[in-house]
């Protein structure tokens, strides 16, 4: 099953219903498959091997991803911000493609003039002028996207996503046209993240209206929001942080409409998820834990979940405000020690998938083992009750003297300082126990400095001596990508220097 069939069902059952909203325009369902036929022809009529967007989100960035899937040819979305070497090097191994978005940047790195470009603007009125329906081709090797990862410690790795990976995600949690005329999703996420082409997806199959964002701002996110009174939204931690604080400094804004508030993309701070939830009394939230390979969500806190979790005053049952839920129905998930023993729960370990969306496959290699899992490299345990916890990637575990220790239970402990607005802990070299911890914060605006002694004592108190940190570092804001995703390489440096 190719994913264009869900554009094509939706188009066929009401034509006429708005499907995109972006940049003051609107395109019906039946425009906007009208569209990617038309952008499957031009793609077709270009020869190329892959469809590449270099680009904002926008109309292009759907009418391209279907027209590619009907065309047969894996769509890949590239991330603007990288630097000009990392790009060239990633539009040398997708040549020739097809190529829409910032042409002169993409001539520019590629001068020998590999790939067929155009500017947005451009292949979206080529598309729209084609008024012919387009036959779906096969493709051997079924790749609906192909997806770079970031590449923070080698190359980059092309992450291939199939039709069926896809599909399966969206027929295991979106029921089709579900979604009433009315309801509108914002989406905001850059493009060329698995959260992006989710959001699509299964925005489409849901058939509700998408609000969608070029580029994420709080002030332009809570107009838009407002104007379109939009009812769904998906966002990472940062970015309701941010909204929240224009809404505390008197940002206008009706979002009377908005009732379902999903979040993933990074670790949601407890402090954070508490204030959304009594800003937004009437909002169901959702926690959304997954991986480009495994074609998006896995795991899920849903709205009830939240409302449990914060009504509680069981310990145990409170802290599952601070999981990503239990594993979708449709996968299977185990956490496992170094040697690849599956844990009982309350143990820490890497988090092992498998099911069929998971894709675990990249262009240059499968990562599945014999029996089908993918091992994420992310770090958890599960509680009793089978809610997932995150405890950072596998590699941030900080090893002290034989002990891992979890980054997050760290963080946790010192956000609850008053002063406190970020923190993050990572391993340093220590000469004694191999590894320690050292930990950079910021303050809140206007808030005084705390003693290093005074975090230390925090820590101390609240856990056992080996969390304490034996270095710590101020910092004016904590780095970040722009999916809200820490980057703790970055902070690793600041301690090296």
């Amino acid at each position: 099953m190719n994913i264009s069939l869900f554009l094509q069902m939706a188009a066929e059952t009401d034509p006429d219903r708005i499907a995109l909203v972006c940049s003051g325009r609107r395109w019906s369902y039946g425009s906007l498959w009208q569209a990617a036929q038309g952008a499957a022809a031009v793609i077709t009529r270009s020869g190329c091997e892959f469809v590449a967007l270099l680009d904002e989100s926008s109309e292009a960035t759907a009418i391209a991803f279907f027209g590619a899937a009907l065309a047969g040819v894996p769509y890949v979305p590239l991330n603007y911000r990288l630097a000009d070497e990392d790009l060239a090097a990633l539009l040398n191994r997708i040549a020739p493609a097809c190529a829409i978005g910032d042409v002169e940047r993409i001539q520019k790195l590629n001068p020998d003039g590999k790939h067929n470009c155009f500017q947005r603007a451009e292949f979206v009125l080529e598309a729209e002028a084609i008024n012919e329906p387009f036959e779906e081709r096969e493709q051997e090797d079924g790749i609906a996207a192909q997806i770079f990862t970031s590449g923070t410690t080698s190359a980059p790795k092309a992450a291939l996503l199939k039709h069926a990976n896809l599909v399966s995600y969206i027929l295991g949690t979106v029921e089709f046209a579900s979604a009433a005329e009315e309801e509108a999703s914002l989406v905001c996420v850059p493009p060329y993240h698995i959260a992006g082409i989710a959001a699509l997806l299964s925005s489409i199959y849901s058939m509700r209206k998408i609000l969608m964002l070029p580029a994420f701002d709080p002030d332009t996110w809570l107009t838009l929001a407002s104007e379109e009174r939009a009812s769904n939204a998906f966002v990472v931690p940062t970015m309701l942080s941010r909204i929240i604080a224009r809404m505390e400094e008197g940002a206008e804004s009706d979002l009377s409409k908005l009732k379902a508030i999903a979040y993933g993309g990074g670790p949601m701070p407890m402090v954070v998820i508490e204030k959304a939830m009594q800003r937004f009394p009437g909002c169901g939230f959702t926690n959304a834990y997954g991986l480009t390979e495994t074609s998006s969500t896995i795991a899920l806190l849903g709205p009830d979940d939240h409302i449990s979790a914060f009504a509680s005053t069981d310990p145990a049952a409170r802290a599952r405000l601070g999981s990503v839920g239990r594993p979708l129905p449709t996968i299977e998930l185990e956490i496992r020690d170094e040697e690849g023993n599956c844990l009982p729960a309350g143990e820490r370990g890497e988090i092992y998938v498998r099911g069929e969306q998971v894709s675990g496959e990249y262009r240059e290699r499968s990562a599945l083992d014999s029996d089908g899992w993918f091992p994420t490299r992310d770090a958890g345990w599960l509680d009793e009750e089978g809610f997932l916890f995150l405890a950072g990637r596998a590699d941030d575990v900080i090893v002290r003297g034989g002990e891992n220790i979890s980054p997050g239970e760290i963080e946790e402990v010192l956000l609850s300082h008053p002063s406190i607005a970020d923190v993050a802990a990572v391993a340093v070299p220590s000469v004694e126990w191999g590894e320690a911890v050292g930990i950079a914060f910021a303050v809140k605006p206007g808030s005084p400095v705390p003693a290093d002694d005074e975090l230390r004592s925090l820590v101390k108190d609240r856990l056992r001596s080996s969390r304490v940190p034996e270095r710590i570092a101020k910092m004016d804001v904590l780095p970040y990508n722009e999916m809200g995703k820490l980057l703790r390489r970055e902070i690793r440096k600041l301690f090296q220097s």
